[in-house]
């Protein structure tokens, strides 16, 4: 069947250019779009004829004819307006043009502004221009694209017949510009880091890896830019911000993507509840910015991002998930073990007290929390990049901002002591030779860098793609993602 309707549209094609006409012209100049049309000619009485000439383009997405008298729906943009065509008002080649018109080509339209019987404001044309011929149908119109891997896979059919489509990344576009916004008010400067990198750095993950061939050297795509936006704090930058494609060689679920948008930002002579107070911002900025409230209904349930935020320590928390308000880090790995065992928390023998707790978290806690919350003072041994707290020794100055059971961003009072990073790197490097594939790597470059002086800083990395979940009340993060990571396509 689709090989009977590709085979008669490209028969179309043909008998166009049989005849002269350019199925695919180089060039079409609208004067105005199909938005702007409907914002110009509010509430026009039915019958209106303005006397006003516009020349329109958009995809036809509908057409029906009645005698003498056709239909025709251009969409734009997500805007639809009806051509109104009695064959009488049309010169002659757009007359022979409308039976070779199919749902799905691109069409240009010169014509009156004018309203039909039944009030529905429409354009009048005079003449259409062909702009592309479309070879393949778009779905039926009342099923759209329901298969959600066609939806993924064919993201430029899904835009054109699913309204929510676009919603999802209007809504992600002035996420974007809203923390831009706030950033640049702040003083931030917005700047670029590299994608590939010596060796895998700025976070706990399993890198992807390549070859360049003129230097004959494996590279890894970026994990994470922290690294490197450190280094311009060290040279003297006061504030930087990168929103950057990151990459992770892990699996694929509806929260991760091996490709993926943050926000990372620095800056000197904060700390972590600094960026706290940044970070809540920007999460209001981006609400308010995409969908002009910081009141949303996540799933059917209410969230309200008006704040304060919520903080809390991961320790004070485990305390309440267990019952267990003499827990503290002071206490011994055996039962700690143990208490993981009563709530049937897994461990292994290598993690040590600061791992173990943080199990106890991620199981008992963080899926609980659904109100915008800062858990802070994670443990040193999950923490190689943080600051160790100034008055509790087992912690480091670091929050995660977790919203509706979900972690959307990290941050830290950052390191700044080169011997203390030194020592992180190196307990890192142990843990990677026991087995640890995510374990970092010592960056030499960066130390050097440490090592010139770099002032108090705070740090922060927010995952944009998850901010853009919550807003558009979605919960695939393919959904928010034009074109997400497939499995290839069998057969």
């Amino acid at each position: 069947m689709l090989d009977e309707i590709i085979a008669t549209r490209r028969a179309k094609v043909a008998a166009l250019r049989d005849v002269g006409v350019d199925p695919y012209p180089v060039r079409f100049r609208p004067t105005h779009t199909l938005a702007e049309v409907q914002a110009a000619y509010p509430g026009l009485e039915p019958g209106t004829e303005t006397g006003d000439e516009v020349t329109v383009a958009g995809r036809l997405v509908a057409r029906r004819e009645m005698g003498k008298l056709h239909f025709l729906v251009l969409r734009e943009d997500g805007h639809d307006l009806q051509l109104f065509c009695p064959l009488k008002a049309l010169d002659d080649a757009s007359r022979q043009l409308l039976d070779h018109l199919d749902v799905g080509d691109w069409l240009g339209a010169t014509g009156e502004v004018m309203t039909s019987k039944k009030g529905e404001l429409s354009v009048k044309p005079a003449q259409l221009t062909l702009l592309s011929k479309g070879l393949r149908p778009l779905p039926d119109k009342w099923h759209g694209l329901s298969d959600t891997e066609a939806r993924f896979r064919q993201r430029e059919v899904d835009l054109a017949v699913n309204a929510d489509a676009r919603r999802v990344f209007e809504i992600r576009s002035a996420v974007m510009k809203a923390l831009r916004a706030e950033l640049d008010e702040r003083g931030y400067v917005e700047v670029e880091t590299p994608m590939l990198h010596p060796i895998p750095g700025g976070a706990a993950a399993k890198p992807f890896v390549t070859h360049h061939n003129a230097l004959d050297v494996d590279l890894y795509l970026r994990i994470a830019p922290e690294l490197y936006l450190k280094r311009l704090i060290a040279g003297g930058m006061r504030r930087v911000y990168e929103i950057n494609r990151s990459f992770r060689n892990e699996g694929m679920s509806t929260r991760h993507n091996p490709e993926f948008t943050m926000l990372e930002s620095y800056e000197a002579y904060a700390d972590y509840h600094d960026v706290m107070d940044l970070t809540e911002a920007l999460v209001q900025r981006a609400a308010t910015g995409a969908v002009g409230t910081l009141e949303l209904t996540y799933q059917g349930r209410e969230v309200s991002l008006a704040g304060p935020f919520r903080r809390a320590t991961l320790l004070d928390l485990v305390r309440e998930a267990t019952g267990r308000p003499d827990l503290t880090y002071d206490l011994g790995l055996d039962d700690l073990r143990t208490l993981c065992a009563e709530h049937e928390v897994h461990t292994e023998d290598a993690w040590g007290t600061g791992k173990l707790m943080l199990e106890l978290y991620e199981a008992l806690v963080e899926h609980t929390l659904w109100d915008p919350t800062f858990v802070i003072d994670y443990p040193v041994e999950v923490s190689p990049l943080a600051r160790k707290h100034r008055s509790e020794p087992h912690v480091t100055e670091r929050f995660e901002l977790i919203v509706t059971g979900r972690e959307f961003g990290n941050a830290f009072s950052e390191l700044v002591d080169p011997d203390d990073q030194r020592d992180r790197f190196a307990a890192q490097g142990r843990a990677k030779a026991a087995g640890d594939d995510e374990a970092m790597v010592l960056d030499e470059p960066y130390l050097r860098a440490m090592e010139l002086g770099m002032p108090p800083t705070g740090g922060l990395g927010l995952g944009i793609d998850r901010i853009v979940m919550l807003l558009a009340d979605v919960t695939n993060i393919r959904d928010v993602i034009l074109f997400p990571t497939l499995r290839p396509e069998s057969g």
